[in-house]
C-alpha cells in the first residue's frame, strides 16, 4: 500500500461536538471548545501524521442561519469546505432527535449536498453517553434511511468512545497521495492564531449574553525569547458599554480573563508567557467586510 493523504472536512451544527472530536482524533487541543454556540469562527486545519498517512482534519464553523456579516462569512467557510474534501465527516448530536431534518435552510442545503456527493461520507452520531442504547439505535436507523451509503458510527467525542474505530474508518477511505504538508506540521495556523483563540476561549467562558459574540482578539505582537514568550493582544468590542463589561469593576474581570488566558497559553506553548491585554472599541466591526476578510483568512 502506498502513502495515503487527504482532507477530512468536519461539518455539523453548533455544539454538535465537532471541535471536541477533532481534538480527540488528533490528540492535540487545536480548536477551542466551550458550551456556547458559534465557538469556531475560522476554518482550522489539524494534521495527523504517521509513516503511511497524513490526515488533514478541517474544523469549520457550526452551520447556522446567518444574521449579520460575520456569520455570513462563517457560512462561506462552510460552503468552501464542501468543495475540497476527500472525506466528509458529519457530526450529529444524538440528544437532538430532529437534528438531521431541522436547522434552517443553510443546514438542510448542506445535508442535501452531502446526500448527492460521490465523495465518501462518514457520520458520527455524537454524545451517545447521554442516551439509552435503544434511543441511539432509533436515531441511527433514521440516519441510515437518509444516507444509505454512508459509514455511520455512534461515538462520544468527550469520553473518546469509539473514536479509534472512527479514525480507522477514515484512514481506509483516504486516497493514495503523497503528503500535502511537512510531516512535522500539526496545523496550517501559526502560534499567533492559537494565542488569539485561547484568549477568545476565556472570553467565551467568562462573559455571557452578547459579549463573547461581539468580541474579537487581535494579536499585536508575538515575541518568542529564550525563556519567555511576550504577547501583546487587544480585545475588540463594538460598544463602550461592552468595553466596560469586559474590563469589569476596578479591572477585575479583565484581570481574571488575562490570568486564565496566560496560564492556558503557558500550557499550550510549554513556556512562560507575559501577556498584555487591552480592550478597544471598534464600532460595528462584525459588519465591516474588508476587516472580516482579514480576520477570517
Amino acid at each position: 500500500m502506498g502513502h495515503k493523504a487527504g482532507y477530512v472536512n468536519i461539518l455539523g451544527k453548533p455544539n454538535a461536538g465537532k471541535s471536541t472530536l477533532m481534538n480527540a482524533l488528533l490528540g492535540e487541543r487545536l480548536s477551542i471548545v466551550t458550551s456556547k454556540a458559534q465557538t469556531t469562527r475560522h476554518r482550522i486545519l489539524g494534521i495527523y501524521n504517521d509513516e503511511n498517512h497524513q490526515v488533514i482534519f478541517s474544523d469549520s464553523p457550526g452551520i447556522i442561519e446567518p444574521a449579520y456579516k460575520l456569520q455570513e462569512k462563517m457560512m462561506d467557510l462552510v460552503q468552501e469546505s464542501l468543495s475540497d474534501a476527500d472525506v466528509f465527516l458529519l457530526v450529529l448530536d444524538a440528544t437532538d432527535p430532529d437534528s438531521i431534518t431541522q436547522g434552517g435552510d443553510t443546514f438542510l442545503s448542506v445535508i442535501n449536498q452531502l446526500q448527492k456527493t460521490n465523495i465518501p461520507v462518514v457520520i458520527a452520531i455524537n454524545k451517545i453517553d447521554n442516551l439509552s442504547q435503544d434511543a441511539v439505535q432509533i436515531f441511527g436507523k433514521k440516519i441510515r434511511i437518509l444516507f444509505p451509503k454512508a459509514e455511520i458510527l455512534a461515538i462520544s467525542a468527550l469520553h473518546q468512545f469509539n473514536t479509534y474505530e472512527l479514525f480507522q474508518t477514515i484512514l481506509k477511505l483516504l486516497p493514495e497521495h503523497p503528503p500535502y504538508f511537512d510531516k512535522e506540521d500539526i496545523s496550517n495556523r501559526h502560534l499567533r492564531f492559537f494565542a488569539s483563540e485561547i484568549i477568545r476561549e476565556k472570553i467565551l467562558e467568562n462573559y455571557s449574553q452578547e459579549i463573547p459574540y461581539s468580541s474579537h482578539v487581535a494579536i499585536l505582537s508575538f515575541k518568542e525569547e529564550v525563556n519567555i514568550t511576550r504577547i501583546d493582544a487587544e480585545i475588540w468590542v463594538e460598544k463602550e458599554s461592552q468595553k466596560a463589561i469586559i474590563i469589569g469593576k476596578n479591572g477585575k474581570a479583565l484581570k481574571k480573563t488575562g490570568t486564565e488566558a496566560r496560564l492556558a497559553l503557558e500550557k499550550f506553548l510549554n513556556q512562560k508567557v507575559y501577556l498584555s491585554l487591552n480592550v478597544k472599541v471598534k464600532p460595528e466591526w462584525r459588519k465591516n467586510e474588508s476587516l472580516l476578510n482579514k480576520i477570517l483568512l
